[in-house]
C-alpha cells in the first residue's frame, strides 16, 4: 500500500566547520552541522538557536549538541525559495555562523506535517486528507538489525499509516541479561547509580533518528511517546524530577521537530507515574508548544485517570478506555465533550496472551476499529500473540484483523472528502457519512434478514435518489443492489425520510455487515410557500 520513496541525494556544503545542504524539498530536514568546543558540559552550558528567513517567513530552531565537539540545528522549511540563517550562540566558536539553501518542491509523496482540520479531523499541511490507522510498536527501536528491518517490510505492506513507539525503553529482563543487552542508554552512565542525568547520550538518539526516518520515508507518522512508567525501581527514567524531565524534553524537540512525520505524545499511560501531577504534564506540554516552531500535533495517553484533553496546548485526544469503542456512540460523546480529533489510541489488542488487555479475536478488533470511525473519530490496532508480540518488538504479523482495517481504509478513503461524521447522532447510533449525499450503517454484531429504508431528514431533499451497497465487513466484500432509491418525507414523522416505496433491503442475517448509501441525483427542495424548485 506504501512504497518507500526514492532517495534524494543533495550538495553538502563545507564552509570552515559549517556542514550544511544546499539544496532540500519542502518540509525535509535541513542539517546544520557545526564545530564547537567539547570542554565542560556543552549539553547544560552551550545556548544554540538559528534563525531561518524567507520572506515574511521567520522561524528560529534550537539546536542541540551530538556529541564529540559537534552541534547541530535541524530546521523544516515550509516555502520554497531561498532561506537564510544566523546562529546566535554563547560561544564564540558557534555565534554569528551564517549561509543560505535553495528550497524546492515537495516530492510526490511528501505533502507535510499532518494538521488537525474541521475541528474533528486531520489532514496533511498542502490539504491531502489524512486518516489516522495506527499501530503499536512501543519496543520496535530497541530491536536488532533483522527484526527492525522485518518490521518496516511490515509496515509497508500494511495499511498503517501511524505508529506509537516509546523514545525511551522500558526495563526489562531480555534487555540486561538476555540476547538483546542494551548498552546505550538516553544518558551517559549503565545503571540507574551512575547516570548523569545532565548528559545526553547521542549514540541513543542517533538510532531513535534512523527509526523516524525509516517510518518518515513510507509515509508513515511517528507518534513519539516521549515519557512512560515500566521502570520497576530499576532505571529510574520515570523518576528523573521535573528538572531532568524538561532539560530531556527540550533536547528532544530541538533533535526531532524538524521530522515533518513527528507527532509528539508526552507519556504513555501517564497516571501510572504516580510522582508527577496534571500540572507537571501542563508544563511539559507548554514547554514542547513553546519549543517546536512547526507545532506538531499533541497530545498524552493516559492510564487510570483521564488528563483533561480540552486544555489549549493539546490538539487532539489519544485515548485508552476501551468500553468507548464497543459502541458506535462513545466516540460522539467523546467529540462533544473536547472537540477535538479522537484518536482511540489503544482498544485492547488482538492476541492470545494471558493478560485480559491482550485477548482480543480479529473479529473483535475489526468490530472496535468500525466503531471508533462510524463514530467520527479513528482507531490504533495493536496485536500480541505469544508467538509474535507485535505491540512490544514489530517484526511481523500474524493476526486477522490488519486486512480488515486494510478494507476499512479503503472504505473510509472513498467516502467523504475530510472524514466520516456522524449523522443524526442522539438519535441514530450507528449511522456516518455526509448528511444528504452519503451514508454508512454499520449492523456490528447485530444479525437483520432486512432493513426498512428510512434516513434522518437532514440536508435531504424530496425525490432524491440513492444507490446501496451491501458491505461485509469480515469477508471484504462489495454487493451493490440492483436498485434505486427514492426518498419522500416520512408521513406522520418530521424527522425522517423513506423510500417512496415504502422498500426494504434483504440482508443475510450475519454479523459484521454495513450499508453505504450514496446519492446519485438531486430531488427538489420545497420552499415555504410550497413550491418546489430543483436544488
Amino acid at each position: 500500500m506504501k512504497k518507500a520513496g526514492m532517495a534524494v541525494l543533495f550538495l553538502m556544503v563545507l564552509v570552515g566547520n559549517v556542514v550544511a545542504q544546499d539544496k532540500i524539498e519542502k518540509w525535509d530536514v535541513f542539517e546544520l552541522t557545526l564545530k564547537g568546543p567539547s570542554a565542560g558540559n556543552p549539553f547544560m552550558s552551550t545556548n544554540l538557536v538559528g534563525r531561518f528567513t524567507n520572506g515574511d517567513k521567520v522561524y528560529e530552531q534550537e539546536g542541540y549538541y551530538d556529541g564529540n565537539g559537534i552541534y547541530k540545528i535541524r530546521f523544516m522549511p515550509d516555502k520554497e525559495g531561498t532561506w537564510s540563517y544566523v546562529v546566535s550562540s554563547n560561544k564564540k566558536e558557534l555565534n554569528n555562523n551564517k549561509g543560505s539553501f535553495e528550497c524546492t518542491s515537495p516530492a510526490k509523496n511528501n505533502h507535510g506535517p499532518v494538521r488537525v482540520r474541521a475541528t474533528y479531523h486531520f489532514q496533511y499541511e498542502d490539504g491531502t486528507a489524512y486518516y489516522p490507522f495506527g499501530t503499536t510498536i512501543y519496543e520496535w527501536p530497541f530491536q536488532d538489525a533483522g527484526t527492525k528491518k522485518q518490521t518496516i517490510e511490515t509496515l509497508a505492506s500494511s495499511a498503517f499509516n501511524k505508529a506509537r513507539f516509546l523514545a525511551v525503553p522500558p526495563y526489562k529482563d531480555r534487555y540486561i541479561t538476555g540476547p538483546l543487552t542494551i548498552t546505550t542508554f538516553p544518558f551517559e552512565g549503565t545503571s540507574k547509580d551512575n547516570w548523569d542525568l545532565s548528559r545526553i547520550n547521542p549514540a541513543y538518539f542517533r538510532i531513535l533518528d534512523s527509526c523516524v526516518e525509516q517510518l518518515r520515508s513510507l509515509g508513515v507518522e511517528a507518534d513519539l511517546i516521549l515519557f512512560r512508567p515500566y521502570d520497576k525501581g530499576k532505571w529510574g527514567f520515570d523518576m528523573m524530577g521535573q528538572d531532568v524531565n524538561k532539560f530531556f524534553t527540550r533536547y528532544m524537540v530541538a533533535r526531532y521537530s524538524a521530522y515533518r512525520n513527528i507527532w509528539w505524545s508526552l507519556c504513555n499511560e501517564n497516571s501510572f507515574i504516580r510522582n508527577m501531577t496534571d500540572e507537571d504534564w501542563d508544563g511539559l506540554f507548554k514547554l514542547v508548544q513553546e519549543k517546536d516552531p512547526y507545532h506538531h500535533l499533541r497530545s498524552i495517553h493516559n492510564a487510570d485517570r483521564i488528563y483533561d484533553y480540552a486544555k489549549p496546548w493539546v490538539t487532539h485526544v489519544s485515548l485508552q478506555y476501551y468500553n468507548v469503542v464497543k459502541a458506535p456512540f462513545g466516540t460522539p460523546l467523546l467529540r462533544d465533550l473536547y472537540k477535538k480529533p479522537v484518536v482511540n489510541d489503544e482498544i485492547n489488542y488482538e492476541g492470545d496472551i494471558e493478560s485480559r488487555w491482550g485477548q482480543l479475536s480479529g473479529e473483535e478488533m475489526t468490530f472496535r476499529f468500525w466503531n471508533a470511525y462510524i463514530g467520527g473519530g479513528y482507531a490504533t490496532h495493536g496485536e500480541t500473540y505469544k508467538t509474535s508480540p507485535w505491540i512490544s518488538y514489530g517484526g511481523k504479523l500474524i493476526g486477522s484483523s490488519p486486512s480488515r482495517i486494510a478494507f476499512l481504509r479503503k472504505i473510509v478513503e472513498s467516502g467523504p472528502a475530510g472524514g466520516l461524521e456522524p449523522i443524526d447522532q442522539y438519535w441514530e447510533i450507528n449511522m456516518a457519512g455526509k448528511a444528504g449525499e452519503y451514508y454508512l450503517i454499520y449492523f456490528g454484531k447485530d444479525k437483520l434478514n432486512k432493513w426498512d429504508f428510512v434516513l434522518p431528514k437532514r440536508d435531504l431533499t424530496n425525490g432524491a435518489k440513492f444507490k446501496v451497497d451491501i458491505v461485509d465487513t469480515w469477508n471484504m466484500t462489495i454487493t451493490p443492489v440492483e436498485r434505486e432509491f427514492e426518498v419522500v418525507p416520512m408521513p406522520d414523522n418530521r424527522y425522517k425520510f423513506i423510500d417512496k416505496n415504502k422498500s426494504s433491503i434483504k440482508l443475510p442475517a450475519k454479523q459484521y455487515l454495513a450499508l453505504r448509501i450514496y446519492k446519485v441525483a438531486d430531488g427538489a427542495k420545497v420552499t415555504d410557500d410550497g413550491r418546489h424548485e430543483l436544488e
